[in-house]
């Protein structure tokens, strides 16, 4: 049922351009105090926050953080930005509320110029906050002549309050969220993140173009078994190595990535994810990958570069069949030998080498070789797939310091489809003289493994499941920057049970992982 809002409070709700012109005719004889914030689930602390920051001056403006910019994870806000401002406009202490347009209230305080911009006690320690928002927002307060104060009253936290009675995940999960707290904490897990940003990477495997076509079902066609759909749009987007290189470089500062693209044929001319018209496959590849990202690209001249077309009914998004456009034959040739070369005199300078072979001939047999003899820590994930499976396994590698594999790969590996999976993990690590392994396991979440630690098992942590392509890349970029840190088995496994709750909260590779929004929604889950 629609929320109907009293004529004054209605009133009370602006645009913030409009709310800027009329504080321009108060201006000359009222005190303009202003507060931003989520305010997602307000309470008391939020309540006597707003009090204490009217009595600093005649009117208090309070802006709310738009639902698109609330980097709290998947299921945040709980309520929406309308809601969210109706309810602040419910309040006497508020005389003015408007739905923020930006990430932060910098472009908001040039536009109003406040008197006063207040922000709670818990904010006072700006070295605390992740994404610079506060000392950001007080040097914009204070370019246009504003105080910055804080409040001092007690301190609620609304993400405690929601993950307490308003949390989508299981009762079980909940405990083991404050387990984890008890036992690790945020700012451990924090910790890891931040020390990704020195690391030296090198990712390494499958370039692959995903295309989403997405189709309307006209019905079954009259002379055969077969359904007709009639085409509506296309989406493509970098998948493969290349999103996990970008995830990687939300994280790191020194990313290098290598992989294999076909001859340059010509794209059809259609908008990618982007907005851009689709040219050539290499120039998409360049323009897809995030800047700062050293790519190396060797081409092979005797297929096209690898390209997985999904037909996608649009209004219930479910995927009716794929296209492959490859030749999986292994790599050779002059490229190939540059290639081998390259990772000869290069793979030491790295601190990290992370893997992802999805078995389509990008990774051969001698650079497999030289990966196991030469990377200073090596993290793989070998994929099966309908290219692949029965001809590709993860035992294709001598050696490893962390192997990220789904449930089914793992017993594909020990042809064994339903026994327990702690002797499969356990003989796998002694195999490949491997410390570590993870198994990702979709909504039972993930087993881990250390062969000093023993196991352990994180629970998923998603909440919105849109699209699940991708969370297992996902999952292997953030593992892989805990783990060659030397992070407890636990935290590699929650650190990437977090991403990928993120990554299926996305169609395709529509978004990459960032640093400050996966640090929010770690800080928000272990309140």
């Amino acid at each position: 049922m629609e929320c109907v809002v009293p004529a004054t409070e209605k009133q009370k709700i602006q645009p913030v351009r409009s709310l800027a012109e009329k504080l321009g005719d108060l201006r000359r004889d009222k005190r303009i105090v202003h507060c931003h914030g989520v305010f997602d689930l307000l309470h008391i602390g939020h309540i006597r926050h707003l009090e204490q920051a009217r009595k600093f001056g005649d009117l208090l403006v309070v802006t709310v953080t738009p639902d698109k910019f609330v980097n709290k994870g998947p299921g945040r806000p709980a309520f929406d930005e309308n809601l969210r401002a109706e309810a602040l406009a419910a309040l006497d202490c508020v005389d003015y509320v408007a739905i923020n347009e930006w990430p932060k209230a910098i472009e908001t305080i040039q536009t109003i110029k406040p008197n006063v911009f207040v922000k709670g006690s818990e904010y006072r320690q700006a070295e605390k906050d992740h994404t610079n928002g506060i000392n950001e927002e007080s040097n914009a307060a204070r370019a246009v002549g504003a105080e910055v104060m804080f409040t001092d009253d007690i301190v609620f936290s609304s993400s405690t309050l929601i993950n307490k009675h308003l949390s989508a995940l299981s009762e079980s999960t909940r405990q083991y969220l404050q387990q984890f707290t008890r036992e690790h904490g945020a700012e451990k897990v924090v910790d890891y993140l931040l020390g990704a940003r020195e690391l030296n990477v090198l990712v390494i495997g499958d370039a692959i173009i995903d295309e989403y076509q997405y189709c309307q079902a006209i019905g079954k066609s009259s002379k055969e078994p077969i359904l007709a759909v009639k085409r509506l749009s296309t989406e493509t987007f970098a998948g493969g190595i290349l999103a996990a290189a970008n995830h990687v470089a939300g994280f790191s500062e020194n990313v290098s990535l290598t992989t294999v693209l076909g001859r340059a044929d010509e794209a059809p001319a259609h908008t990618s994810s982007n907005g851009r018209l689709r040219g050539d496959r290499e120039t998409f590849v360049q323009d897809a990958l995030l800047p700062g990202i050293d790519a190396g690209f060797f081409v092979r001249e005797e297929g096209p570069t690898i390209t997985k077309r999904r037909f996608i009914d649009h209004y219930f998004f479910q995927k009716l069949f794929e296209v492959y456009e490859i030749d999986d034959t292994p790599f050779a040739g002059l490229e190939h030998d540059r290639c081998c070369d390259w990772l000869e005199n290069n793979l030491s300078n790295f601190d990290l080498a992370v893997v992802l072979d999805f078995g389509h001939g990008s990774v051969t047999d001698r650079m497999i070789n030289l990966l196991c003899e030469k990377a200073k820590f090596l993290a793989v994930n070998a994929q099966s797939n309908a290219g692949n499976i029965g001809y590709h396994t993860v035992s294709k590698y001598a050696r490893a310091d962390l192997v990220c594999i789904a449930e089914n790969e793992m017993r594909l590996e020990a042809r064994d489809r339903y026994g327990s999976l702690e002797p499969m993990v356990s003989e796998l690590s002694h195999r490949l003289a491997c410390q570590r392994v993870v198994v990702t396991r979709g909504a039972q979440g993930s087993l881990c493994f250390d062969r000093d630690e023993g196991f352990c098992r994180v629970p998923a942590l998603a909440v919105d499941v849109k699209d699940r392509m991708g969370a297992g890349d996902t999952f292997m970029a953030v593992a892989s920057l805990c783990a060659v840190q030397g992070a407890p088995m636990e935290i590699v496994g929650f650190a990437g049970n977090a991403a990928g709750a993120q990554a299926v909260a996305t169609v395709g590779h529509r978004r990459f992982l960032e640093r400050v929004p996966l640090i929010r929604q770690i800080e928000c889950l272990l309140k």
